[in-house]
């Protein structure tokens, strides 16, 4: 376990750290939290390829609910051609529905690395992490714009992530019939509402350093979604 933590240290803990600390002192100026939107802008710049094909299947499996629906209903009685019917159906659709697991794997060590970074911030005792060639800050200015302790929690923080999050939420709903009232259905419209609940319940509690993050990332990811439905619209069968 020691061993494996090493290695989750040098080969992601520290690269991260040693970005955060090389934006603050170049191009962040000395902010920390315009240094945390800007490393998090970077991270998914990183991984857009994998966060794109996530979207993308999440929105091509809604589109394609009421197919699955009917396969389910034709083929109740026999569940190796409901499984058959259903591999056919994603394979002409060229969607993955495990897609989203995957890219919760990919991602969750960068997570837990981020939120240990920016709990933690920017301290003396970290900088011994520091590559040789990147420069200790001489202070750290935990304002964010001169106005939010990062070190602190923000109701304003929370407030703007969670109304990201529902904006988010409603982006990634299919257009589907109103009346439309099937369990999928209504777990899509819940989700709407959970995803805020969610952050509001987690980033009450944190410094405002991580609600940056989710912020910035929650931007990112509604600027991701709005290309993905720009391009299902133009182009149904676009991969």
């Amino acid at each position: 376990f020691i061993y494996m933590g090493n290695i989750f240290h040098v080969i992601l803990s520290q690269p991260l750290f040693n970005a955060l600390v090389f934006l603050y002192n170049t191009v962040a100026f000395e902010d920390l939290g315009i240094a945390i939107i800007l490393l998090t802008v970077l991270i998914r710049l990183i991984l857009y390829p994998l966060f794109y094909y996530s979207f993308k299947n999440q929105t091509l499996m809604q589109k394609i609910q009421p197919e699955i629906q009917k396969i389910q209903h034709d083929h109740k009685d026999d569940k190796e051609k409901q499984a058959q019917a259903l591999l056919a159906l994603y394979k002409q659709h060229k969607v993955n529905p495990f897609s989203g697991f995957f890219l919760i794997l990919v991602q969750l060590p960068v997570l837990i690395v981020l939120y240990r970074l920016f709990l933690s911030g920017l301290s003396p005792e970290s900088f011994v992490d520091l590559y040789s060639f990147i420069s200790q800050p001489g202070e750290v200015h935990n304002l964010f714009l001169g106005l939010i302790d990062l070190k602190a929690r923000s109701i304003l923080i929370v407030v703007l992530a969670a109304l990201l999050q529902y904006f988010q939420g409603r982006l990634s709903l299919p257009k589907t019939n109103k009346k439309d009232d099937s369990p999928m259905s209504r777990m899509a419209k819940n989700m709407v509402f959970i995803g805020p609940v969610i952050s509001v319940l987690i980033l009450s509690s944190l410094p405002a350093a991580v609600g940056v993050y989710w912020l910035t990332s929650s931007a990112f990811s509604i600027a991701q979604q709005l290309i993905i439905n720009k391009k299902l619209r133009t182009n149904p069968s676009h991969t």
